[in-house]
């Protein structure tokens, strides 16, 4: 489509920054144009009244607003008569210069005012109230400033937007144009400002072509990268030659030579498994052994012993008017004698209760306990069951953003957590990066109790954290077996314990819990789905479709998948209307009122919580469009924990409708109902976990609706997809 688009160029001088958002670059202008003031948006960074520019774009009629020019392309010079020096110089553009300073800067030096500031700053000495270290400050600010517009106006040409070309600038500096057409691929490296694919795509426009060593290396890093998002933190070496053939269309030899050379620079890191050699970047391996080595750590150098004796646990039991059973009680033991524990088991066997046991233990023991998991709805979750409060890992670390993007954690070994106990839940969904930080977080003395569900759904991100810690059997591990009669009544709990040990589950109940709706039909399956969260459950419950029903489904695509589902349930859960607003971007369609979902970290994005505030949103997190203002370019959301935030509309493709999720999304949640859709399951999601996953995320109801041959396929297949990882063989060595 945007090839039939009917691009015009319009030529003046910039009047008025109307609005400009620093998050996006997202900008209105006032442009001067032949004697019209025109309205021009787009992405434009580092702009300022007074620059003459050469606009590429299409005329648009904005509902609101009138007719826009939408700015595709952009081109900027330097303002060129004394009053143009005035408007720009007075706007603020250059740090330490106000409209007075730039008065007398116009008055004494005229049209050689910009020549002066950048060639001859001691001249402006001259000027009342500008001593040398000032202008030697403004000289540079001017110089930078130009800097980013050449390094923008140099890179544009290949396809990167503004935004990219910015941070680019941040981290290769001035000589950013002549480092990339040397070497693209330094693009796709650590900071992964583009993708492979456009790294080759730049260095196929070069008018000289990169050396091929550059191309190899990042084909090869971005085959152990990509596969990252596969949970593996290593491939073994013969794989990544293989692929780095299929990928760059190059020789065995020329590949394995590559490897060679990259693995002699660190920029490969060797590990041997099982006799095999394996492949991981240096920041992955480091995360793993600094996760290997603390534990270690933790269990030869654990904290002092500390017996929980019988007539204590009886005490806990008293007090929480309950009784213990044998491994829960050991539980306990465990956790008051060392240094690291691991507890685990299904739904209804204890887990929170054991948790409330330790809690109570050290607290008789006035010791300090933090709680913390790894997303706010868990954290809220673990609040709501143990009565104490619990962070996500990232506020228990005091995690700051710097500019590249990267976690900065105000918690670490150098500024430990102050804590005598900490109990991490949900650790099945922490992948190695974060449980790295947490532990480097650890102070030598302070115990460790890992909680969680070795037979949900692994962590999104790399890594078995979970997995390979039990299976290495290094740590203390105590699995809560047992499921409690008030949980024996629940098919939830049941049908949960049936599906993980490959049993058939009961499906024909009429009053519990957990119901089937047998639907063959996908199309059909999906209408059952809309009419269940729209009519029939919060009829008959009175649940609210939207924050007490969630439709988790195996995939995105198909008749069944999150992207046609939410689509319906958008339609009749917020449909249209005049008294809302909406916006249209990449193609999805935000209304207020809609349910979003956070697809992508983004460390920028402030938000506030009554008095505090913070920034930077997860995959994952979960909100409710209050507001949209398309004026001003905003929608303001409130996300979980009641983070408020103002997210730029430009940025909204890092959202998505969340009536309908996957199940790889949802862990660390669970919601009152859960529908789960099982109609047009591809065929390498029809696996138990998956399931097993999806049911233990229902807190009081669930409603699997599809295919009862789709089903008993996920019951029977208990082949997980393996996960290549270095933790369990560490731990060991």
């Amino acid at each position: 489509m945007q090839d039939n688009l009917e691009y015009n160029q319009i030529t003046g001088v910039v009047e008025d920054v109307v609005f400009h958002n620093s998050e996006s670059s997202f900008t209105v202008l006032d442009v001067s144009c032949g004697g019209e003031l025109i309205t021009a948006v787009g992405i434009l960074p580092e702009i300022t009244a007074g620059e003459k520019v050469v606009l590429t774009g299409t005329w648009d009629m904005h509902q609101s607003f009138g007719r826009q020019f939408k700015v595709n392309r952009f081109e900027r010079y330097l303002p060129d008569t004394a009053a143009q020096f005035l408007k720009y110089l007075s706007s603020g553009a250059i740090k330490g210069v106000g409209p007075k300073t730039a008065t007398q800067m116009v008055e004494r030096f005229g049209d050689n005012t910009f020549n002066v500031i950048e060639n001859e700053p001691e001249r402006l000495t001259v000027l009342r109230g500008i001593s040398k270290d000032k202008a030697k400050l403004i000289s540079a600010e001017f110089k930078k400033q130009f800097a980013v517009r050449t390094v923008i106006l140099g890179l544009e040409k290949y396809g990167l937007t503004p935004s990219e070309c910015i941070r680019i600038f941040k981290e290769i500096g001035i000589n950013a144009v002549d480092v990339i057409e040397e070497n693209p691929y330094i693009l796709c490296g650590d900071s992964q400002i583009v993708s492979f694919d456009r790294a080759e795509k730049i260095a196929s426009e070069l008018e000289k072509a990169p050396q091929p060593k550059y191309r190899l290396r990042a084909g090869i890093s971005h085959i152990i990268r990509y596969n990252l998002f596969n949970g593996h933190t290593c491939l073994p070496r013969k794989k990544v030659a293989e692929l780095c053939c299929e990928l760059l269309g190059v020789t065995e030899d020329e590949s394995q030579s590559a490897i060679d050379e990259m693995l002699g620079n660190k920029m490969l890191i060797p590990f041997t498994m099982k006799e095999k050699e394996f492949l991981s970047l240096p920041e992955v391996f480091r995360a793993e052994e600094t996760i290997a080595e603390k534990l270690r750590q933790f269990i030869r150098f654990s904290a002092s012993d500390m017996d929980a004796a019988e007539s204590d646990i009886d005490r806990i039991e008293k007090y929480n008017n309950i009784k213990y059973e044998n491994n829960q009680r050991e539980a306990i033991r465990l956790a008051a004698h060392g240094g690291v524990l691991v507890l685990t088991g299904g739904p209804g066997t204890g887990k929170t209760t054991v948790v409330k046991g330790i809690i109570n233990f050290f607290e008789q023991k006035r010791m300090e306990i933090m709680l913390a998991a790894p997303t706010g709805r868990a954290a809220k979750r673990m609040s709501e069951l143990t009565g104490y409060e619990a962070k996500t890992i990232h506020r228990l670390l005091e995690v700051e953003w710097t500019d590249g993007r990267k976690p900065d954690f105000k918690r670490n070994k150098l500024n430990p957590l102050e804590a005598d106990v900490i109990i991490l839940d949900e650790v099945s969904m922490v992948d190695v990066f974060l449980f790295s930080h947490f532990l480097d977080a650890v102070g030598f003395g302070c115990r460790v109790i890992l909680v969680g569900d070795p037979d949900q759904l692994p962590a999104v991100d790399a890594g078995n954290v979970l997995g390979d810690i039990i299976a290495s059997e290094m740590v203390p591990v105590v699995r809560l077996t047992e499921i409690f009669r008030q949980a024996k009544e629940s098919l939830i709990v049941t049908n949960a314990h049936d599906v993980i040990e490959g049993r058939q589950p009961v499906l024909d109940a009429k009053d519990n819990d957990f119901f089937f709706l047998n639907r063959d039909n996908p199309v059909i399956a999906a209408r059952t789905v809309t009419q269940l969260c729209s009519e029939r459950l919060p009829k008959a419950y009175n649940y609210s479709p939207t924050a007490d029903i969630q439709v988790l489904c195996p995939s995105r695509k198909g008749d069944c998948g999150t992207i046609n589902l939410n689509r319906q349930l958008q339609n009749v859960l917020n449909p249209y209307s005049e008294n809302k607003s909406e916006c249209k971007i990449a193609g999805r369609l935000f209304r207020q009122g809609d349910k979003v979902m956070q697809i992508k970290n983004n460390y920028d994005i402030p938000w506030e919580r009554g008095r505090e505030s913070g920034s930077g949103l997860f995959n994952g997190d979960i909100g409710i469009i209050q507001e949209i203002n398309v004026k001003n370019e905003c929608m303001k959301i409130v996300f979980d924990e009641g983070r408020e935030v103002v997210y730029p509309i430009p940025s909204a493709s890092e959202l998505e409708l969340a009536y309908a999720v996957t199940v790889h999304k949802s862990q660390g949640s669970e919601y009152d109902c859960v529908v789960m859709p099982v109609g047009d399951v591809p065929p390498m999601l029809l696996y138990r976990n998956l399931l097993y996953t999806a049911i233990t995320r229902a807190k009081k109801m669930i409603v699997i609706v599809g295919s009862r041959d789709k089903l008993d396929k996920m019951i029977d297949n208990n082949k997980q997809n393996k996960r290549y990882s270095m933790l369990k063989t560490m731990l060991k060595q």
